[in-house]
């Protein structure tokens, strides 16, 4: 099993989530779409040759984002991550993936 983390900004979360539902993500036991989500800020500047979704090159950009948090199951995680990737409006959305233990 592993746990997926991604930032994604409000216009875009639900449609990405339904994304990575679809590819599988989000199941514990009898229950799907499960995912926790937080709203923060984050921030990033885009460098030269990009093509940012918001702001402008060589400017540092401050946005409000949800952070979605779901498990995976060890067979789905890598089209969970495409489908993610696939949905996501950021040129390069930003994620993390951990390994979980089963105790």
């Amino acid at each position: 099993m592993y746990k997926l983390a991604f930032f994604v900004p409000d216009s875009h979360v639900e449609a990405v989530k339904a994304a990575v539902f679809a590819a599988g993500g989000g199941h514990i036991g009898s229950y799907d779409h499960c995912a926790w989500q937080t709203l923060g800020h984050g921030q990033f500047r885009p460098l030269d040759g990009s093509q940012p979704f918001a702001g402008r090159q060589g400017q540092v950009e401050r946005a409000e984002e949800w952070k979605v948090e779901l498990v995976v199951d060890d067979a789905l995680i890598v089209p969970v991550v495409d489908a993610l990737k696939a949905h996501h409006p950021y040129e390069t959305p930003a994620y993390e993936v951990w390994r979980l233990l089963d105790i």
